[in-house]
């Protein structure tokens, strides 16, 4: 179905193009955040081309469909507290024709599951998202995320105010899971 991987010269192209603000997913995807410019973004792959021909190592993974080997979303992490060595993590599918099919869960759980085995010293990882992107809760339930936090009216979308929800896995929990699964 799916596998990760990281961005090459070839896919530039149309990742720009899933880059760009008229797509569906950014009304999901932090929609309270300010999104670039068509401009901003051209120049962000422009940097983004010279980082990949200098063969600087890119940290997020693409999610790449096995059937057409395109670009179709992307997994993220960022360090919420390096002191504790706690990530927090997100996805992205970026066309919706691919939503609902199992693909956000199949790849966010290779995603976690490379994290605890590559970055030996983390020990949770964390997701947060808002109380309009119920796809994005469900998922994280799905994976055996525990809800740790929910902020309440602390994100205004179209002029409504909703929760910041955030989940979370130990590694401990995660290796348990998967001994079962």
């Amino acid at each position: 179905m799916i596998r990760l991987r990281t961005l090459t010269l070839k896919d530039l192209e149309a990742y720009q193009y899933w880059q760009l603000p008229h797509h569906k997913y950014h009304t999901l995807n932090g929609p309270y955040f300010v999104k670039e410019s068509a401009v901003e973004v051209e120049v962000r792959m422009t940097q983004l081309r010279e980082a990949l021909l200098n063969g600087t190592n890119i940290a997020h993974k693409k999610i790449i469909s096995n059937e057409f080997d395109a670009v179709i979303g992307e997994v993220s992490w960022y360090w919420k507290s390096q002191e504790t060595f706690w990530l927090e993590i997100g996805i992205i599918i970026f066309d919706e024709q691919y939503w609902g099919q199992g693909i956000g869960f199949s790849a966010l759980r290779l995603w976690i599951a490379e994290i605890f085995a590559e970055k030996e010293n983390i020990v949770r990882l964390g997701l947060t998202t808002w109380s309009g992107n119920i796809g994005m809760m469900k998922l994280a339930e799905k994976l055996g995320m525990k809800k740790e936090a929910e902020y309440r009216k602390a994100r205004i979308v179209a002029g409504k105010y909703y929760d910041s929800v955030s989940y979370g896995i130990l590694k401990s929990e995660w290796l348990e899971q998967e001994k079962h699964l």
